[in-house]
C-alpha cells in the first residue's frame, strides 16, 4: 500500500510523502486511476487496496488532522460476480462418471450431496449424525447452523443424499466422532473435481462451491419459491438469494436464444389467408 501510494505521488506530485491536508477527492480519483491503469489492477484488487488508505484517513479525521472527508462522494467500482452452475445434463453426466480411484468417486458423490442439499463444503465436513433429524411424517431433515453466517438451515433430505449417507456408512470414508463423512481439504477436493469434470466431458472449470450454486439454480428452475431456497441455503437476507434468480433468468435467455438459432429458417408463415380474413371483416 505504501509502495503503491508512494509511486503514485512521485509520478504526479514529485514528492515521497504528502500531508493529510493535501489529500482531497482529486487525489483519491488520481490514485484509483493509477492503480487501475498504471498497475493494471482488477476492480476487486483496487477496492481492497483503497481500503487501508480509507481507514487511515478516517483515523486522521477522528484525531482532527483533517477537516473534510476526501472520500465523500467516492463510490468504489461495483464488482459483478459471475456464478457458475451445472445444468441437469451435466449433473447427470457427473453421476454416470466412474473414476478409477474410490477417493475421486467419493469427492464426486460429495459434490452431488451438496448439489441436492445446498450445503457448503465446510458445513458438509462438519455434518454430524445428530444434525439429521426425523420428522413426524417419517422424513429426515438436516438441521444445522451454517458456519459462515451462523444462521440455521432446515434442509429436507432427498433420495440421492439419503442413499449417499448409507453408501458410505461404515466405510473408510465415514466420519469420526459422530461426523457423517471424512472429507479432505477443499483445495484437494477442487483438484479432484478438475479430473472428474474432464472425465465427464464437462467443459466448465468445476469447483466444489459450484454445487451450492447448482442447487439454487436447480431449485429455481423447478419452481421452488425463493423464500424456501433462501432458508435452506442459510442466507441472512433474501437479496443474497436473488442473485440466483438473476442467474436463472440469464439461463432462460440463453436457452431461448439457442432455440431461436436452431429454428431459424426452418419454418415459414403462409403468405395467404391474412389479407383475405381482414377483407372479410
Amino acid at each position: 500500500m505504501e509502495r503503491n501510494t508512494g509511486e503514485a505521488e512521485c509520478l504526479q506530485y514529485g514528492v515521497a510523502d504528502i500531508p493529510f491536508t493535501q489529500i482531497d477527492f482529486d487525489f483519491i480519483e488520481s490514485y484509483v486511476y493509477y492503480l487501475k491503469v498504471n498497475l493494471q489492477l482488477s476492480a476487486s484488487t483496487t477496492n481492497n487496496t483503497i481500503k487501508p488508505l480509507r481507514k487511515v484517513v478516517m483515523r486522521a479525521l477522528n484525531k482532527g488532522l483533517m477537516h473534510q472527508d476526501p472520500f465523500f462522494g467516492y463510490r468504489p467500482q461495483r464488482i459483478t460476480i459471475t456464478r457458475k452452475w451445472l445444468s441437469m445434463d451435466e449433473i447427470e453426466r457427473l453421476m454416470q462418471t466412474d473414476m478409477k480411484h474410490e477417493s475421486a468417486n467419493f469427492i464426486r458423490d460429495m459434490f452431488l450431496f451438496s448439489t441436492f442439499t445446498g450445503l457448503a463444503y465446510v458445513d458438509l465436513k462438519n455434518l454430524r449424525h445428530d444434525n439429521i433429524v426425523w420428522q413426524k411424517d417419517g422424513k429426515q431433515w438436516i438441521v444445522l447452523n451454517r458456519q459462515k453466517t451462523g444462521t440455521t438451515s432446515y434442509i429436507p433430505l432427498l433420495d440421492i443424499p439419503l442413499r449417499l449417507i448409507e453408501k458410505y456408512r461404515n466405510t473408510a470414508f465415514a466420519g469420526l466422532d459422530g461426523k457423517v463423512f471424512r472429507l479432505c481439504t477443499i483445495e484437494n477436493a477442487d483438484i479432484q473435481l478438475k479430473k472428474i469434470a474432464k472425465a465427464a466431458n464437462i467443459e466448465k472449470r468445476l469447483t466444489y462451491h459450484m454445487a451450492r450454486h447448482s442447487y439454487a439454480t436447480l431449485c429455481l428452475s423447478m419452481g421452488v419459491p425463493i423464500e424456501t431456497i433462501s432458508q435452506t441455503l442459510g442466507h441472512r437476507s433474501i437479496s443474497t438469494t436473488q442473485i440466483y434468480a438473476d442467474i436463472t433468468r440469464t439461463k432462460i435467455n440463453e436457452d431461448m436464444t439457442n432455440l431461436a438459432e436452431r429454428i431459424e429458417n426452418l419454418y415459414e408463415l403462409p403468405k395467404y389467408g391474412a389479407s383475405k380474413e381482414v377483407g372479410k371483416e
